[in-house]
């Protein structure tokens, strides 16, 4: 073989690097969240966390797949088509024949087809696999179970501002129980999660069966699903839109008509109340259940104090198709987002897996949507941002053996510090404090040895404290 022929190895080296190379991304409707990012999030999870925890609800996870038996017709047909399926290990195609796969390319909805290549889906939301957990364990478990869970949810939409494809919840639930003082309790916990995060809100509350007796007073109970998906959509598309799609979906002039008045209802709450029992009147008595409900919920709401604003909005549905009572929804005053929070009460959501007449309620925290509301509203507190309160100069030899001892101790008293690695130039080490927004540099030179007496130096104002070795813990923490 010729010398040209005979490739060395560094060039196949070179050859290999050039072919793999490939320019970095991430899927549309996911992010990267950088050191500062993800310590303000961890500021949001702790603070949510002390709330739940304050309430007597207990930590959960569940696996981030669920089996898409598991998941399918929870959500309503809107909800089922946002579910991400993961394909079958294996020939995913075994038993499918050609033709059906070229009948599915060309079908405006191949979900049938798709199902068959797909056992199971990433989580949509907490509460259905919470609902599964409970039956699947429910002999170990003691009611009411009050669980809370913060964990990431998928959904296959499309991404824009406030609306990601990958995003957390932090839910709370209480299960086995039908009281109304756990809609109350849900209540008090947005009062204190929101206003522990400086945030200003209002919450929204209507209920499934005053939905209900409305569809019932305009002669269309077999079309409740129907309403409630487009009447949820009110604040998004407007009334003429939400009328325009009730047509479509085969309310009658007349009823759509009806329904407009409801929809518009102004005033406190109760006269909303007053209002829509006079429509309802005898035409629903799960309607005027559901009022009364309302009525319960806010009367409590009164007596204890609650100092969150509380709406009565008819308009409000929450399509989830498992919501049978009270709902709820919270939107920020003070920053354009949609709702960062919401939930009802489900009656029967585990019946679906085996255990019947076992009701719950709970509420969900958006996360992601709650975390830019602080960021636009620039209530993040300052030190979330910094993770490390000092940083030793490393000058190497035996000053850097003494460094590493007094790092040590200033560890142990559970103050988060670190060395430069290498002993390089001031300058280089100085940037790298002040770009990590470290507020403090520690000089331990030959003259501080020799006085066993650091120098403290505050980066941001310049100021700098002789501080002797046993004390640099103490100084660190005032």
């Amino acid at each position: 073989m010729p010398d040209s022929a005979v490739r060395r190895p560094q060039e196949t080296f070179d050859t290999i690097q050039i072919m793999t190379i490939q320019k970095p991304s991430i899927p549309k409707g996911t992010r990267d969240f950088s050191p500062v990012e993800t310590a303000r999030r961890n500021y949001l999870f702790d603070t949510v966390k002390s709330v739940f925890r304050r309430y007597g609800f207990q930590p959960l996870e569940t696996p981030s797949m669920e089996n898409l038996s598991t998941l399918l017709g929870k959500y309503g047909e809107e909800g089922d088509k946002l579910l991400f399926k993961v394909l079958n290990s294996g020939n995913f195609l075994k038993g499918i024949e050609s033709e059906e796969l070229l009948a599915a390319a060309e079908s405006d909805n191949p979900v049938a087809l798709g199902n068959r290549m797909c056992d199971k889906g990433l989580r949509y939301d907490l509460t259905v696999p919470f609902a599964r957990y409970v039956v699947q364990h429910r002999n170990e478990l003691v009611f009411p179970f009050k669980r809370y869970q913060i964990q990431p949810v998928w959904r296959a939409d499309r991404p824009q501002k406030g609306r990601y494809r990958e995003f957390y919840q932090c839910d709370v639930d209480v299960v086995g129980s039908e009281s109304l003082l756990n809609e109350v309790e849900l209540i008090r916990i947005v009062q204190d999660v929101f206003a522990a995060l400086g945030i200003r809100v209002v919450l929204k509350i209507n209920n499934r069966k005053i939905l209900y007796g409305i569809a019932e007073t305009i002669g269309h109970a077999d079309k409740m699903t129907d309403i409630t998906v487009a009447i949820d959509k009110l604040d998004k598309i407007g009334l003429d839109a939400v009328n325009e799609e009730l047509a479509e979906r085969g309310l009658s002039p007349e009823a759509i008509a009806a329904l407009r008045p409801i929809l518009e209802l102004t005033g406190d709450n109760r006269a909303k109340l007053t209002a829509i029992t006079a429509i309802i009147g005898e035409h629903s008595a799960i309607g005027l259940k559901g009022i009364e409900e309302v009525k319960t919920i806010l009367d409590y709401t009164e007596k204890l104090g609650v100092t969150l604003p509380v709406e009565l909005d008819l308009s409000l549905a929450r399509g989830l198709n498992y919501y049978t009572g009270a709902i709820f929804e919270v939107k920020a005053l003070d920053f354009p987002m949609g709702s960062i929070c919401g939930g009802g009460r489900y009656d029967d959501l585990t019946g679906i897996f085996g255990l019947p007449d076992t009701s719950g309620v709970g509420i969900s925290f958006g996360a992601d949507r709650i975390y830019d509301v602080l960021l636009g509203l620039d209530l993040f507190p300052a030190e979330t941002a910094q993770s490390v309160r000092a940083l030793f100069v490393n000058f190497g030899g035996a000053e850097e053996c003494d460094a590493l001892k007094l790092l040590a101790d200033v560890r142990q008293a559970g103050i988060a510090a670190e060395i430069y690695p290498e002993a390089v130039k001031m300058k280089k080490q100085f940037d790298y404090a002040q770009k990590r927004g470290i507020p403090y540099m520690i000089f331990v030179g030959e003259t501080e040895r020799a006085a066993r007496v650091a120098t403290v130096k505050n980066i941001v104002t310049g100021e700098q404290t002789p501080v002797p070795f046993g004390e640099i813990a103490a100084f660190l923490k005032q």
